[in-house]
C-alpha cells in the first residue's frame, strides 16, 4: 500500500503545488540525516510480482522549521542507511494527515568532489588554456541559468532566445579558450551561420514531423505548474539548437585551425587547393562527431529503450512514438548542422585569414 500511496502522491504533487498558494503547510522540502533504520521488510507490489524494500526510518531534520526535530516513518524509495543524508517531503493534507516521503539523496558534496577531479585533470593537462576553458564553461553556465532558463518560464519565445543565447555561449566558448584573434573571429562566425541555418532546419523537421514537445513527465508537469503558457514546441526547437552547440563549435574551431596550418605550410597553395584539403579533415572530424552525438543522444534514452524492448511492439512502431522520434530528430538536426559547419567555417576561414593570422589550438580526430 506504501508504494502504491507513494505513487499517487507523485502523480498528484502538481496538485499540491497549487493548493500550496492556499496552503502553505501543504508541503515543504527539507534537509535530514538518517538517526537510525529499525526495520527492512520487502513487500509486493499490487498487481504484479515485484518486491520492493521497506524500511522503518528515523530521521533528524537539518533544515527549516523543524531543525533537530526527529520523526519516524515508513520508506519504500530510496534504500538508505544510517549516517546517510537526503532531502525528504513532508506533505501535510487538508484534514491534517501528514506523510514524510524520501525524495532525493544529499549528492551535493560528492558531486563537489567529482567536479573537483574534473577541474583538476583540466588544469593539470591544459594549463593555462584549461583555465580559461573553465571560464568559458562557468560563463556558458551562468548565461543559461539567469538568461535562458528565466526568459523561457516567463513566455519569451524560444528561437531567437535559443539563438541570443547561443551567441553568448559561443563568445565565452571560443574567444575565453581561444583569445580574441582572427581565427576565433572566423570560428565564430562560422558557428553562428550553423547555428541559424540548425534553428530553421529545427523548426522545420519538428513542424513537418508533428512533434508537440511533450515527452516526459516532467514536461506534464511543467505545463500543469505554468498553466498552460508555455510553447513547448519551442522549448524543444531551443534545446536542439543549445544541444548542438558544443559539437559545432568544436567543428568550427577544428577548420579554422587547419587552414591557418596549411596556408602556413605552403604559400604556393591557392584558396582552392587549401579549401579542398581543408575540407577533407573536415569529412574525418564530421564522422567521428556525428557519431558522438547519436551515441549521447542514444545513451541518455537507453533506461526507455530497454523497457520498450520489453513490449511487443514492433520498432517501427517504438521509433515513431513522440518520446524517440524526437531524440531522433535532435540527432538528425545536430548532424546536419555539423555537416554544414564544415564548409561555411572553412569558406569563411579561407578568404578572410592571411598567413600568419592566429587561430585557435584545436584537436583532429
Amino acid at each position: 500500500m506504501k508504494v502504491a500511496l507513494y505513487a499517487l502522491i507523485i502523480m498528484t504533487l502538481p496538485v499540491f503545488a497549487s493548493a500550496q498558494e492556499l496552503y502553505q503547510d501543504v508541503q515543504n522540502t527539507w534537509r535530514a540525516e538518517v538517526i537510525e533504520v529499525s526495520d527492512e521488510h520487502t513487500v509486493t507490489v499490487p498487481g504484479s510480482d515485484v518486491e520492493n524494500s521497506v524500511q522503518t526510518l528515523t530521521v533528524r531534520f537539518l533544515e527549516g522549521e523543524r531543525e533537530g526535530e526527529w520523526v519516524t516513518f515508513e520508506n519504500d524509495y530510496i534504500q538508505l542507511d544510517e549516517g546517510d543524508r537526503f532531502y525528504l517531503n513532508h506533505l501535510k493534507t487538508i484534514d491534517g494527515r501528514e506523510y514524510y516521503l524520501v525524495r532525493e539523496v544529499d549528492r551535493k558534496g560528492a558531486m563537489a568532489i567529482v567536479f573537483a577531479l574534473f577541474a583538476g585533470v583540466v588544469l593539470l593537462f591544459g594549463g593555462m588554456q584549461g583555465f580559461r576553458s573553465l571560464l568559458s564553461l562557468a560563463g556558458s553556465l551562468l548565461v543559461i541559468v539567469y538568461i535562458l532558463v528565466p526568459h523561457l518560464v516567463s513566455g519569451a519565445a524560444p528561437i531567437p532566445l535559443s539563438i541570443l543565447v547561443a551567441g553568448l555561449i559561443l563568445f565565452f566558448a571560443i574567444f575565453f579558450t581561444h583569445g580574441f584573434n582572427k581565427g576565433s573571429t572566423v570560428a565564430f562566425l562560422g558557428t553562428m551561420s550553423a547555428v541559424v541555418l540548425t534553428g530553421i532546419l529545427a523548426y522545420w523537421s519538428v513542424a513537418f514531423t508533428g512533434l508537440t514537445g511533450f515527452t516526459s513527465d516532467e514536461t506534464t508537469y511543467l505545463n500543469l505548474n505554468t498553466g498552460g503558457q508555455l510553447d513547448f514546441v519551442g522549448l524543444l526547437l531551443a534545446a536542439i539548437i543549445i544541444g548542438a552547440l558544443g559539437a559545432l563549435d568544436d567543428i568550427a574551431v577544428t577548420q579554422v585551425a587547419v587552414v591557418r596550418e596549411l596556408r602556413d605550410a605552403n604559400e604556393k597553395l591557392s584558396r582552392r587547393e587549401v579549401y579542398t584539403k581543408a575540407l577533407r579533415v573536415g569529412k574525418e572530424h564530421v564522422g567521428a562527431l556525428v557519431n558522438t552525438l547519436v551515441l549521447a543522444y542514444t545513451g541518455a534514452a537507453l533506461p526507455l529503450m530497454l523497457l520498450f524492448a520489453l513490449s511487443d511492439s514492433s520498432i517501427v512502431s517504438i521509433m515513431n512514438r513522440e518520446i524517440f522520434a524526437t531524440e531522433i530528430i535532435r540527432s538528425l538536426v545536430g548532424s546536419i548542422g555539423l555537416v554544414l559547419t564544415v564548409p561555411i567555417t572553412t569558406l569563411l576561414a579561407v578568404f578572410l585569414m592571411q598567413k600568419g593570422d592566429k587561430a585557435p589550438h584545436a584537436h583532429t580526430h
